[in-house]
């Protein structure tokens, strides 16, 4: 069994900067998408740094991306930073999320705006 999210994204997809493990288990999509479905944000998100470090890069399909984006970002509503790496994801792999990403920038912007640290 894989022990990481990680993990099991590399033996599912592929990894376009390391080798990818020689597993004898079975893999299914089916299955990925329930452990992303349940991931916490830092498990999502240490997948999506390892696996796509550039953000354009990478193995993982832009679908799988554009779910781990979402599930992270409802995890952590009120993250400023982690809106604009989605958003730059979705310009990256656009135009369909253009709109989108537009207004994870917005949303970004208006929460810094509003942060008394800032």
């Amino acid at each position: 069994m894989h022990s990481t999210l990680t993990e099991y994204a590399r033996c599912l997809y592929g990894d376009e900067y390391g080798p990818v493990p020689d597993c004898p288990e079975e893999h299914s999509r089916d299955f990925f998408v329930e452990r992303l479905t349940f991931a916490d944000a830092d498990a999502i998100l240490a997948m999506l740094r390892e696996l796509c470090p550039y953000l354009v890069d990478g193995q993982l399909p832009v679908w799988v991306r554009n779910l781990a984006y979402r599930l992270a970002l409802l995890q952590r509503p009120d993250d400023p930073e982690l809106m604009r790496e989605a958003a730059r994801s979705l310009w990256s792999h656009g135009p369909d999320w253009d709109d989108i990403a537009a207004d994870l920038e917005r949303r970004a912007d208006a929460l810094e705006a509003s942060s008394p640290e800032r």
